[in-house]
This record gives C-alpha cells, sequence and structure tokens, in this order.
C-alpha cells in the first residue's frame, strides 16, 4: 500500500529532470557561408551555402543522409561562375523543397550575373534540381518589370507544384523612395518549369525596406506565408507577414513587431513547421524572437524571446518531434565583421530551457542555420 505514492513521486521526479534535446554544432563544408538547411520525411538534411570571392561567389548545394556524418560531393547550383554575392548577409541563397522532394534556389546576381533583366537592374536567379537529381538547371532571372533589388529575394514551394519566387523593389515609375517599393512574386504552377510574370502582392501600400530582407514559406496544407520589413515613413521598419490561403491569389497583411528606426537594420527572417504549426522568427532592436503564427483564436501571435539581452541577428528556428524548439542566432555581426552564433533551448511549454549560450566562430558574412534531426535531436551549422 506505500508503493503507489512512492513510484508517483518518482514519476514526477523523472519527468521534471528529463533530460533536454542534445544541441550540436557543425561547420559548413569548405567553410561555406550563409547556410540554409531542410531536413526532408525521409531524414536527410539538405545542404546550400555561399563560397568565394563574397562580391562574386558561388552557390554550393550538399545534402547528408539520416544517421550519416558525412556530406554528398558539394554540386555548384549557379550555372554562370561568380554570379552569387554574400555582402551584406541578406543577398544569398535561399532553397525550398516542393514536390517529390525537388529542391529550389534563388540568389540575389552578382553585378556579372546574366540574365540582366530589362530594367538593367540586378537579377534575382533561380533554378531547381534536375529530375535525376545529379545536377540543376541553368539559372533563370525571373525579374522583369522591376528595379533596384536589394534586400534578397526568397523561394517557397509546396506538394502540389506550386513554386513561388518572392522579392521586393521598385516599379520602373517610383520616385517615392523606399515608400514606393512593394513585394513582386512570380508564381509557376508546374514545379518551376515556367513562372508568371511578377505581379504586386502586398494588399497595403507600406513600403518595403530595401536592404532587408524577406523569407517565404508555404506550409503542409498549402498557405502560402511570407515576412518582410516595411518602410511607410522614415522610421517605420515594421515586421509584416502576408498570407495567402488559395496558393497565392490574395493575400493578407498583419504587422507582427513594430520598430521604429531611422536606418535600415538589414534584417533577416525565418520560418519553420511541425505537426501543422508554422513558427516564424525575426529580429527587434534586442534579443531576437519567435512565434507560432496559426494559434486558433489568437488573433495576434505570442512571441517568445531568449534569455540572452544581447541585440541577435538573423535568426533560424527549428522544432523537433517532442514539440521543444531551438532558436539560434548571431551576436556581434555588422558590415563587414563576423561573430558568434547564440542558440536558446524552449520547452514544449514556449519557455526557455537553461540559458542562452554562444560560441565564437561566425565569419564575416556570416550567418547559422539549424534543423532538427530524426533522433530528436539539433544541429546548428556555421
Amino acid at each position: 500500500m506505500q508503493m503507489k505514492p512512492v513510484l508517483t513521486l518518482l514519476a514526477v521526479v523523472c519527468t521534471l529532470t528529463a533530460p533536454a534535446a542534445e544541441v550540436r554544432l557543425q561547420r559548413v563544408p569548405g567553410g561555406g557561408l550563409q547556410p540554409q538547411a531542410i531536413v526532408d520525411a525521409q531524414g536527410t538534411l539538405h545542404l546550400v551555402y555561399l563560397k568565394g570571392e563574397p562580391k562574386a561567389c558561388d552557390v554550393f548545394y550538399v545534402r547528408r543522409a539520416s544517421g550519416k556524418a558525412d556530406f554528398s560531393t558539394p554540386l555548384r547550383v549557379n550555372s554562370q561562375p561568380g554570379s552569387a554575392i554574400a555582402i551584406g548577409t541578406i543577398r544569398g541563397a535561399q532553397v525550398a523543397m516542393g514536390k517529390a522532394g525537388r529542391v529550389h534556389v534563388v540568389w540575389n546576381g552578382s553585378n556579372q550575373a546574366e540574365p540582366k533583366p530589362a530594367t538593367q537592374s540586378s537579377p534575382l536567379l533561380y533554378t531547381r534540381l534536375n529530375d535525376t537529381g545529379t545536377a540543376f538547371e541553368p539559372q533563370r532571372n525571373l525579374v522583369n518589370a522591376t528595379q533596384h533589388l536589394d534586400g534578397g529575394g526568397t523561394v517557397a514551394a509546396d506538394v502540389q507544384g506550386n513554386v513561388y519566387v518572392l522579392w521586393h523593389s521598385a516599379p520602373v515609375d517610383n520616385k517615392a523612395g523606399e515608400a514606393g517599393r512593394a513585394v513582386f512574386m512570380a508564381r509557376s504552377k508546374d514545379e518551376g518549369r515556367t513562372f508568371a510574370a511578377e505581379r504586386m502582392i502586398n494588399p497595403d501600400l507600406s513600403g518595403a525596406c530595401g536592404c532587408c530582407g524577406m523569407r517565404a514559406y508555404a506550409d503542409s496544407q498549402g498557405n502560402l506565408f511570407a515576412l518582410y520589413r516595411t518602410a511607410a515613413g522614415a522610421l517605420n521598419r515594421d515586421m509584416t507577414l502576408l498570407m495567402s490561403k488559395d496558393q497565392g491569389e490574395r493575400f493578407t497583411s498583419t504587422t507582427l513587431h513594430r520598430w521604429s528606426i531611422g536606418q535600415c537594420p538589414m534584417s533577416s527572417e525565418f520560418f519553420t513547421e511541425t505537426g501543422g504549426r508554422v513558427f516564424a522568427a525575426w529580429e527587434t532592436a534586442g534579443p531576437v524572437q519567435f512565434a507560432a503564427l496559426n494559434v486558433p483564436g489568437q488573433k495576434l501571435p505570442v512571441a517568445a524571446m531568449p534569455t540572452s539581452t544581447v541585440k541577435g541577428k538573423h535568426p533560424v528556428a527549428a522544432v523537433n518531434k517532442a514539440g521543444e524548439t531551438l532558436l539560434v542566432w548571431t551576436e556581434g555581426t555588422a558590415w563587414q565583421r563576423g561573430g558568434a552564433v547564440a542558440w536558446q533551448l524552449f520547452g514544449t511549454d514556449g519557455k526557455p530551457v537553461g540559458t542562452a549560450q554562444r560560441r565564437d566562430g561566425v565569419p564575416t558574412w556570416g550567418l547559422a542555420a539549424a534543423v532538427a534531426e530524426p533522433d530528436g535531436g539539433f544541429t546548428i551549422l556555421y
């Protein structure tokens, strides 16, 4: 009769002291910059990164099978050597996985990149992995009727074969500076074989912060999300969410976080999904933060921050199958300056577990990527 309460107490103790998920750090192959990572349904890690002269570098792709330590032989993504750019940290490659696991990549073109748009603006270049998965198709420019591409483009793809490439730039007749910039999208309905001409998608004329990045994501239900920073006025740099529930036909706009600052913060954003829940991460004037976006009954997401009070940049988030979240960011990085990678684990209740950790070694123009592994642990690549 005395055993039952003892066992109950032991069960409670075991629950309270269960170890947190393991966090592993790994260097990007070959000293690569600005890694972008995805883990597919089979547990394979897909990684793209930049390498070479920052003003005119190359994009590379590797993969690593579940449970393995070594990456595959790198494939060069860009068909024209030196057609990518690492300067600014938010103009590099972004990657998405679509129908049948096909990999899609976009990046800002360097000064020497071809083909250029008719406006002679910088091109936004796109390619996809070929049908056999052995090489990438020749790069294509998707900018046609806009100009002054700056902060970088983004790509999203879904399992139905839709591929969305988004960027912010200006119409050719723009006379309002950043306040006249807008978000544009080129959409493909055939897995990236062809794209319709770009069209403006932001429903509110709120401008766009020229040298800030943006991020798009297509969730498992086919909804399309995009994060960008507005610039309606000289001091307005608000984090704004665009969302479409009809494959990019119509979008709603929601302000997630307001930031009054008299300069471009060159910020970036991130999306991830697990168990049907989409999470977004973004920068603020202080620590980075993240939030679940599609929580029933919530008009605005409730954001969480790490225990660190240090200014953070370039946040990424990963959520494992247990519901734990790893938030990763850089500290001390700036124009022509490297810094440290930092991270904070959050429990299933959304609260920080322990204190934020950091490690030096992020190179100039560098940032970090993070993924949840099949074994429940996390990997940070930097």
